[in-house]
């Protein structure tokens, strides 16, 4: 699936959506160069789950997390994670990702060490503020954008 958006409030309101449709044990993996708009993606998800958007991006901390009343978003930057080693002493692993959501920003750098269910999105920049989202996820959400 494809959508452009013309603003960041755009994207949010199609992220907001796409978490709305979101359940426990969701992964998403994100790909898209810095400034993609990936953490605007997680904030719009937040909204959508029922949490507030106080999301900002775990670059220097490598996860925040958002906690919800029945769920809970992880949301991981994996920028600086090259080795499975790397990610078993990220501490990745420990999480409880069976019944909450994981947001997972630079995914490329681990896409061999995640599970086969992932919800792949990659955002790519068109233009100042444009942006192009393409989504895999199996046809899962497919009849939501029709």
């Amino acid at each position: 699936m494809r959508i452009v958006t013309k603003s960041a409030e755009e994207t949010m309101r199609i992220a907001q959506k796409l978490g709305s449709l979101l359940k426990a044990g969701d992964m998403i993996a994100y790909t898209g160069g810095l400034g993609a708009g990936k953490t605007t993606f997680t904030r719009g998800l937040a909204v959508g789950l029922g949490l507030e958007d106080n999301v900002s991006s775990p670059t220097f901390t490598l996860v925040n997390e958002y906690s919800g009343r029945k769920i809970n978003i992880y949301h991981f930057d994996m920028y600086r994670i090259q080795t499975e080693e790397e990610l078993e002493s990220s501490g990745f692993w420990d999480y409880d990702f069976e019944n909450n959501i994981a947001v997972i920003e630079w995914s490329e750098n681990i896409a061999e060490f995640l599970p086969a269910n992932v919800i792949y999105i990659r955002i790519n920049t068109l233009g100042l503020n444009e942006r192009e989202i393409i989504m895999e996820e199996g046809g899962r959400f497919a009849s939501n954008w029709n």
